[in-house]
């Protein structure tokens, strides 16, 4: 591509905001047309993201005429949930303009229509086809990212049956807001199960499901949890399985046989290889008739920012890992 793409943020004050800034800045086929924040307006971004202090003179802005003349490529939506929709009911966006909406809006097939805009769920490892073809995609949940990716294989053979499933994530997986869950005191030292069987999630993850493995009769039973760390989601899924270990391997590397980001490994996984990428690393364990699936990936990167980045090279026809050929914090 000769000329670069120009993407603009819209609600870059916040954790996924920030990363995806820490990311385009530095992707080599991106230009960061403007930075949209009205509580920041004015302000540069090392200001409130202060790790970007000598990455980035940006300044964060309140203009969106760019979203009415078209003078911009993409644009990312880093809103809470339901507030893209209300965005875009409020704010118009010219045609030719791609969205990448980071919330939970427009990700079931029910609510995936705005204005004329259709959105297609932007899981490329389910549906890169597709999103090649997109105008505007609807970015997964972290935890939705970190389930279906354990599962679609089986999916896909028709094998998933009654599924339970813990996860545990970070304290960025909160928001920047605070709340009573959130602040360190609260946080350090403890863990706690929240949303048990009911999180918001399951929607997406039942959808995509149910595209592999139509027949349905899954029951997938799901219980997060807080945990005592920044960075990071941990995904256990227990299920009965006939299939031995060797063929379930077989199974999981044909799947994901060209997924540039998702591993599948027989050895003990853990956050650290993980966190500050755009991976996800699946571990099978077979134990008689169980089958323990465990997954993980960086809450902030592969479960939200560094996979809207990924949906973005795709949009474009970019080589999928540009800009997101990411060090792990190992140490």
């Amino acid at each position: 591509m000769a000329t670069k793409i120009k993407a603009g943020i819209i609600g870059g004050a916040g954790y996924t905001g920030g990363e995806l800034i820490r990311l385009l800045v530095n992707h080599p086929l991106v230009e960061i047309a403007f930075i949209n924040s009205k509580s920041n307006a004015g302000n540069p971004v090392h200001k409130v993201h202060a790790d970007l202090l000598g990455e980035t003179d940006l300044v964060f802005n309140d203009d969106l005429t760019a979203l009415k003349d078209g003078s911009v490529d993409v644009i990312f939506l880093c809103l809470g949930h339901g507030d893209a929709r209300k965005f875009l009911d409020a704010n118009p966006v010219h045609e030719k303009i791609k969205i990448i909406d980071l919330s939970n809006d427009f990700r079931l097939k029910e609510k995936s229509t705005h204005s004329g805009r259709q959105f297609v769920y932007g899981l490329p490892e389910l549906n890169r086809d597709v999103i090649k073809a997109a105008q505007n995609i609807a970015n997964p949940g972290c935890f939705a990212t970190a389930i279906q990716l354990g599962l679609l294989p089986l999916a896909q053979a028709g094998l998933l049956n009654d599924i339970y499933t813990t996860g545990i994530t970070g304290s960025t997986g909160a928001g920047q807001g605070l709340s009573e869950t959130s602040h360190f005191s609260w946080r350090v030292n403890n863990i706690q199960a929240y949303k048990t069987l009911t999180h918001q999630h399951l929607g997406e993850i039942g959808q995509s499901l149910l595209q592999l493995q139509a027949a349905g009769n899954i029951d997938l039973n799901f219980v997060p949890w807080r945990g005592d760390f920044s960075r990071g989601i941990f995904i256990s899924s227990q299920l009965n399985s006939e299939l031995d270990a060797a063929e379930l391997e077989a199974l999981y590397s044909s799947f994901y046989a060209d997924a540039p980001f998702t591993t599948v490994t027989s050895s003990p996984v853990f956050l650290k290889q993980v966190v500050n990428t755009n991976k996800c690393i699946i571990q099978l364990e077979k134990v008689g008739s169980k089958l323990v699936v465990h997954s993980v990936i960086d809450n902030l990167l592969k479960g939200a920012s560094g996979q809207a980045v990924q949906n973005m090279n795709l949009l474009f026809g970019l080589d999928e890992t540009a800009g997101l050929r990411l060090k792990a914090n190992y140490f």
